[in-house]
């Protein structure tokens, strides 16, 4: 492991230096971890410190990976005090050495991952989670190939008089919109400037991004990221474009969230992830003339269905997540799957048979990329490993038609104790990742819990 590391060291070096040169006016580098919940975190450095970064690294302490949405360390974890808050070598992850063209010229970006001293990977860095999941698909003889779909909102920068978000006014008419209208191209037209040049920044950072579309909700986007053969790569993509999202809607005076729900009578952002698998001579395996594909992508759908109320608490990491599972909102209540239906939770896109694949379409837009496609791979592998039968798919109104099978976890609380029971999670995932998450979770719930709603005081407190 050791000489591997030497070898791509040498490598990332000779990559930083090229880029480098291309790249003269640059003068600091951001270097980005995401933790748990995919919140970036890190640490800007002078351009003349990247040689230490890349042969000794950023130190971080591990707690990174305890942290709450607010940025508190959750103590029970372990990863804080009752570690010394230990700091870990985090090493740069090869080809993300970005420009960040909304900074200016003088700022660039590298993505980080977290290992121990000795360069193990660190088993509380969600992309090291994945990375040994694409390793178990590689041991068959199998690559994943990925794309992820986000979809977000932009919003006024200032809040209601009550504190909540308001969509902005348009460029063009000076209105807030309030109504729902999927794929206006007045709406396209009103923030033309800001989404062509999240697609050229997009484009500056080698993240493929595609089409963009108006989605249900007022200022609500959608721009999809082109499936490439590398899982871990995709979630890199997610995490930069996330990032390159927010910087360049601020450059526009507005502000860009992938908030699950931040609205309660409008639609909810989610994330849906296209895979399919590519055999040792390039061929997709799930390559059948049949709209719902072949046997074996057949069980790799069971998979992800069976496996899928217990893993939401990684699609649906936060309280809020849940406001989105709303009946006839294109966000499945139960783990269902069919051809060509938006309805479903495991969708078979139209395609040609060649380009036959699922569609994961549970998780929030709040949902770690990693974590997200850790999950789903870890479903269909194990419908794989277990040669499971898929259940007869669905048709129609999946929210009208009565269904045999039990709904999925629909709040917070329920779905941590879920995936902390899961003996098939746990033996997918590992114990350690999985104590590790369920407690950081439940620690950030009991705090959440514990703060009383402006609501609770119009509801409750006159009354009583």
């Amino acid at each position: 492991m050791l000489e591997l590391y030497n070898c791509m060291k040498k490598l990332n070096i000779l990559e930083a230096d090229e880029f480098l040169s291309r790249h003269p006016q640059v003068r600091c580098v951001d270097l980005l971890l995401p933790d748990m919940n995919g919140i970036l975190r890190g640490k800007r450095v002078e351009v003349e410190e990247l040689p230490s970064i890349y042969t000794k690294g950023l130190l971080l302490p591990g707690s990174m990976f305890a942290l709450d949405v607010l940025g508190g360390t959750v103590q029970e974890t372990g990863l804080g005090f009752d570690e010394g808050d230990a700091d870990r070598p985090c090493l740069p992850i090869p080809g993300s050495l970005q420009p960040c063209p909304w900074l200016g010229p003088e700022v660039a970006q590298l993505q980080v991952s977290m290992f121990e001293p000795d360069r193990r990977p660190f088993f509380g860095d969600p992309r090291h989670l994945l990375g040994a999941l694409v390793d178990r698909f590689k041991a068959r003889g199998l690559t994943a190939v990925v794309a992820v779909e986000l979809e977000f909102y932009l919003v006024d920068t200032v809040r209601t008089a009550a504190g909540y978000a308001q969509p902005p006014a348009s460029p063009l008419t000076g209105r807030r919109e309030h109504r729902t209208q999927i794929n206006s191209m007045i709406d396209l037209d009103s923030v033309s400037g800001l989404l062509r040049e999240i697609v050229d920044t997009c484009r500056a950072q080698g993240v493929p991004a595609g089409t963009a579309l108006s989605e249900y909700g007022p200022s609500q986007w959608e721009v999809n990221l082109q499936h490439v053969p590398d899982a871990l790569l995709a979630c890199d993509h997610a995490i930069r474009f996330k990032r390159i999202v927010k910087g360049v809607a601020l450059r526009h005076g507005v502000e860009a969230t992938f908030m699950a729900k931040p609205y309660r009578d409008m639609a909810g952002s989610g994330t849906h992830v296209h895979v399919s698998l590519l055999d040792e001579q390039g061929r997709n395996v799930f390559d059948s003339a049949e709209v719902t594909g072949n046997a074996l992508l057949q069980s790799a759908a069971a998979g992800m269905l069976a496996t899928m109320a217990d893993t939401m608490a990684l699609y649906a990491p936060n309280a809020n997540s849940f406001r989105r599972f709303r009946p006839e909102s294109y966000v499945p209540l139960h783990p269902t799957w069919g051809g060509n239906n938006r309805g479903v939770a495991v969708r078979v896109p139209v395609s040609g048979p060649e380009d036959r694949r699922l569609e994961h379409r549970v998780a929030g837009a709040d949902a770690n990329p990693y974590l997200l496609v850790a999950a789903v791979l870890a479903g269909m592998l194990y419908g794989m490993e277990q040669g499971l039968e898929a259940p007869p798919q669905l048709d129609g109104n999946a929210y009208t038609q009565p269904l045999e099978v039990e709904p999925l976890p629909n709040d917070w609380a329920a779905a941590i104790g879920r995936l902390d029971q899961s003996a098939v999670m746990r033996g997918l995932l590992g114990d350690a990742f999985v104590d590790l998450y369920a407690c950081l979770k439940r620690g950030e719930l009991e705090d959440f819990a514990s703060h009383i709603s402006p609501l609770e005081h119009a509801w409750y407190l006159a009354p009583l």
